[in-house]
Formats: structure tokens, C-alpha cells, sequence
């Protein structure tokens, strides 16, 4: 009795072609990346360090375009003039008249973007370890998305503008660990302002601590926390309103990055998590 040829049977344990495969290899990877994880403490701290340290390094690197930004500036100064948003200068000059007042929204301005940033940061790490690096992923797609606006877009400040009507606060009174006056200015592009990431962070933190903190005074904290940031980014000739409204525009394209990576939005994360290997 002749056998059936085994020549032409398909083999069953071929490898499935790269073509079929690499759907399952982009599959299992979207899984990873939006299965809820506990947060690993120095996997974290190493993640913070690079993204800031890379976005230190490209945004200082961006080449010093004066003519360019000082025309925007100008350009930004008479927008708000026109719709009426212009309420720098006015700031500008009537905390400077106070000279305690001057020195208060001076150290704000130096200290409190990375504290309370920080802080938040922690506060979500330790109480609410399943939204962190969700979170986290906000903010780090956030400052990312910046680093395309001082490329294309050089903004001088408005302390720097030739006219000399806003005063640099942080510079008039020596305020320690400035880099935007004095002797550390080198180390700080001066002219990436457009986006304002003291805006951008400032609302990350007061967006986290409204949807996830249980107390209402913490809320209220979420909310006066940002606009204080704005008045004091305004007081000090470092930024303009426009500039605040370009941060705020950035963390909410952060947001939507977040969601298409994870595919939930950052409300949907559960406070807590089981370790998952």
C-alpha cells in the first residue's frame, strides 16, 4: 500500500514569517506598556535625571538667535496689547515698588517650579504609586514638546526687551541660584521662553492634586498654585501671559500623548497597583 508523500506537507513547526510576527511583538509591547505597574524608586529617579538632563542639554544648545527673538517679543507685546492681556508691565512695576514683595516672587520664581514640581512628584510616587508613572509620563512628554517651541520659536523675555521698560527683579536684587541674570545666565538659553514650563508645571501639579487629593484645602492649593505661578513668572519680566498660555497648550498635548500610549486618560489609573513581575 503506497504511503501518503510527506514532501508536501506543510511543516508545522516553521517559524511564522517577520511579517506575522511583528503584529504579536507590537502587541505584547502596547500590553507592557499599559499594564499598571508599581513604581521602582531608582528606575524612576534615573528616568527623571535623563529627561531633564537631556532637555537641559538641547534646550541650552539651541543657537542664540538675538535678532530673531527680540523681534518676537515685540511681536508677542503688541498681540497682548491688542486683545487687552498686557497686564506685565503694570505688574511688573507695582512689585517693584515693594521691595519685600519684590524678593518674595523672586525666590518663587527661582525655587518653587522644582520644589513643588518635586513634591507632587513624591506625593504621587508614595500615595498613589498606580497613577505616577502615568503622571510622570505627562510630564515628561510635556517638557519634550517644549524643546520644539524654542527651536521654533526664539522668544526674549520681556526684562530683556531694548526699551527697558520691564524691570528684571531677579537680577536688581542678586537673587541667589538665578539662572536667568548674574553670573549663571550662560548656563540658561535666555531666549526660550515660548513655551513657559513654569506655567506647564505649575498646572501639572495643580491638575494631579485636584482629581487625586482627598482634602479640600489641598485642592484649593491645586488651583491658587498655577495662577500664583503666573502672576509671579509676569512680575518678574520673565515671561508674558502668551508664554503662560503656550505651557498650558503643551501640557494639554502631554496629556493627549499619555492617553494614546497608555490608552486611558490619567483620571481612569487606579490609586494602587499589585506588583506585577
Amino acid at each position: 500500500m503506497a504511503h501518503p508523500s510527506v514532501v508536501d506537507e506543510p511543516a508545522r513547526d516553521a517559524p511564522a514569517p517577520a511579517a506575522a510576527r511583528a503584529p504579536s511583538v507590537f502587541r505584547r509591547l502596547v500590553r507592557h506598556l499599559r499594564t499598571p505597574r508599581r513604581p521602582v524608586l531608582i528606575v524612576e529617579l534615573g528616568i527623571l535625571a535623563a529627561v531633564y538632563a537631556v532637555y537641559s542639554l538641547i534646550r541650552n544648545s539651541v543657537p542664540d538667535d538675538q535678532a530673531r527673538a527680540m523681534a518676537n517679543s515685540v511681536r508677542i507685546w503688541t498681540t497682548e496689547q491688542d486683545v487687552q492681556i498686557d497686564f506685565e508691565l503694570w505688574l511688573n512695576h507695582t512689585v517693584h515698588a515693594v521691595e519685600w514683595l519684590t524678593v518674595t516672587v523672586n525666590y518663587f520664581y527661582v525655587f518653587l517650579h522644582f520644589v513643588v514640581t518635586g513634591a507632587v512628584l513624591i506625593w504621587l510616587f508614595v500615595r498613589h504609586p498606580g497613577r505616577y508613572r502615568a503622571a510622570r509620563t505627562v510630564l515628561a512628554f510635556t517638557t519634550g514638546l517644549a524643546l520644539f517651541g524654542y527651536y521654533l520659536y526664539p522668544l526674549a523675555p520681556p526684562r530683556l526687551l531694548p526699551s527697558g521698560l520691564f524691570y528684571d527683579t531677579v537680577a536688581i536684587h542678586d537673587t541667589v541660584g538665578a539662572l536667568t541674570s548674574g553670573d549663571l545666565q550662560d548656563l540658561s538659553n535666555q531666549y526660550a521662553a515660548m513655551p513657559s514650563m513654569h506655567a506647564g508645571w505649575s498646572m501639572w501639579c495643580g491638575i494631579a492634586l485636584i482629581m487625586f487629593a482627598k482634602h479640600n484645602w489641598v485642592r484649593v492649593l491645586g488651583v491658587l498654585y498655577p495662577l500664583a505661578t503666573v502672576l509671579v513668572i509676569t512680575a518678574t519680566g520673565n515671561h508674558y501671559v502668551l508664554d503662560a498660555v503656550g505651557g498650558w497648550l503643551t501640557l494639554a498635548a502631554g496629556f493627549g500623548l499619555q492617553r494614546l500610549l497608555h490608552g486611558r486618560s490619567l483620571r481612569d489609573f487606579k490609586q494602587h497597583v499589585p506588583a506585577v513581575p
